[in-house]
């Protein structure tokens, strides 16, 4: 029996969402395989302790930074073309990274790393939206493509785990290329090209906006070894503030500016931007530290500490997957509300918990900082690129992603520099833990901020947002 159009397009879509997912997972998961193999990098590359936050940052950084000239280039040059351009230096750099022998060239590779990570992610969730129709359709897109980027921050930590302690840490660099191959050959099959948009690059806008979130990031991060005392830090804060307040100023001017600030004349929109940067900077905090207190004080091997992690890994994905079902019957609003409020709940807990070093005390919150991921970024992502026509969802996608990475990466930083004060004195596992402890403290009052501004502008009664 010969196959319908009908079952054609489908199993187009099915391939295409397949492609965009798996992309979109490998970006991500390069955030989280590193950390649980932190302590191995560390001693085999001869990190400081100061520098290796920056396996971490250096990644998230450029990522963040470079993001809105990626989105840019994706409604200029075509959004599969720029996939494919984005997927090669991501590859590329993976290559490099597992073969290092320094830090230099390590933090280098991680920074390639994220600049192609930030031409590939907007192309990917701009090729969302132009090839799933708004509804039921789009709605369960949306659910995956957020699904993937909780359960592959999670599943990282398990795997980054497994090979630091079976094989090496460099292993899950080294897989990237044949992956990325693979999927570079899927796109130029399955994958269409986007109606281009006929413009020129903000050059001004990206360049200060880039300079700003770097020197931001770097003033906070020096902060945790040197003092707010200290000068650079000072300039480096203060610089990245006036770099960034500059950018807002180019953009109101700019003929066809990188960031189009009529995105934020949508409540909900700015809204959602500031709640996942919030809510991604306490997110990626709990990974970071509960990776190296559970290595460091409970006294796990790189795999032990990556499989425990599998409960919130399982619950993350759960509750991800079940998010479709859920906002169709309870709403988005309500979704949102729910597992914000079971994150927080659970980053509270731990916070307590990690004063003690023992491993049973700290799963059942990690559980619930699972679910609130699982249930959260479903909503967060629809109501930041809801309303939005299609000739701005590249700019869109690369907002959302832009808030996305600049939480991660700040709010590491934060956490970094939050952690490390009052600790003089301290030494050890004593220092470790109530580094660990002040962290997740930190992290609720980011959480308990992403729940305000959930209540107040996006919990709507019956509110469908994943189908707008």
């Amino acid at each position: 029996m010969p196959i319908g159009p009908d079952e054609t397009a489908s199993a187009n879509k099915t391939a295409i969402l397949a492609i965009i997912l798996i992309s979109y997972v490998m970006i991500v998961l390069d955030i989280s395989i590193v950390l649980t193999g932190l302590p191995r990098i560390h001693a085999e590359l001869g990190f400081s302790d100061a520098g290796l936050a920056w396996v971490s940052t250096a990644y998230t950084l450029t990522f963040g930074g470079c993001l809105l000239l990626g989105a840019r280039a994706g409604d200029i040059f075509g959004r599969r073309r720029m996939f494919l351009v984005g997927l090669t230096i991501f590859s590329l750099a993976s290559l490099v990274i597992g073969v290092s022998q320094t830090p230099a060239v390590m933090i280098a590779a991680r920074a390639l790393q994220g600049l192609g990570s930030a031409i590939l992610a907007p192309s990917t969730l701009a090729l969302l939206q132009t090839s799933f129709e708004p509804g039921p359709e789009r709605t369960r897109a949306v659910s995956y493509y957020a699904a993937a980027a909780g359960v592959s921050a999670a599943f990282g930590l398990v795997i980054g785990g497994l090979l630091a302690d079976g094989l090496s840490w460099r292993v899950g660099f080294f897989i990237n290329l044949p992956i990325g191959i693979a999927m570079m050959m899927a796109a130029k099959r399955y994958v269409r090209e986007t109606e281009r948009t006929p413009g020129t690059f903000d050059i001004a806008g990206a360049i200060i906006s880039t300079l700003g979130i770097v020197a931001l990031v770097y003033g906070v991060i020096r902060s945790a070894s040197s003092g707010w005392s200290d000068v650079a830090t000072q300039a480096g804060v203060g610089f990245g503030i006036v770099m960034l307040i500059l950018f807002a100023v180019v953009e109101s001017r700019a003929s066809q500016p990188i960031m189009p600030l009529s995105l934020f004349a949508d409540r909900e929109r700015s809204a959602a931007y500031a709640a996942r940067a919030l809510f991604l900077g306490a997110n990626v905090g709990f990974y970071f530290f509960v990776a190296q207190f559970l290595q460091s004080v409970v006294g796990l091997s790189s795999s032990q500490a990556g499989i425990a992690f599998l409960p919130t890994t399982v619950v993350n994905f759960i509750i991800a997957m079940s998010a479709p079902r859920l906002i169709g019957r309870y709403g988005a609003g309500k979704v949102l509300v729910t597992s914000v409020v079971t994150g927080l709940i659970g980053m509270i807990w731990l916070s307590f918990a990690m004063q003690q070093a023992s491993l049973l005390t700290l799963v059942i919150p990690m559980m619930l900082v699972g679910a609130g991921q699982g249930g959260a970024l479903g909503p967060l992502t629809a109501s930041g690129i809801v309303r939005v026509p299609s000739e701005r969802a590249g700019a869109a996608s690369g907002v959302v992603n832009v808030a996305h990475q600049l939480g991660s990466s700040l709010g590491l930083g934060v956490l970094v520099a939050v952690a490390a004060i009052g600790s003089q004195g301290l030494q050890g596992t004593e220092l470790l833990a109530r580094r660990a402890s002040v962290a997740m403290e930190t992290g609720s009052i980011l959480i308990a901020l992403t729940l305000i501004l959930a209540v107040v502008f996006m919990a709507r009664p019956r509110a469908r947002l994943l189908e707008k």
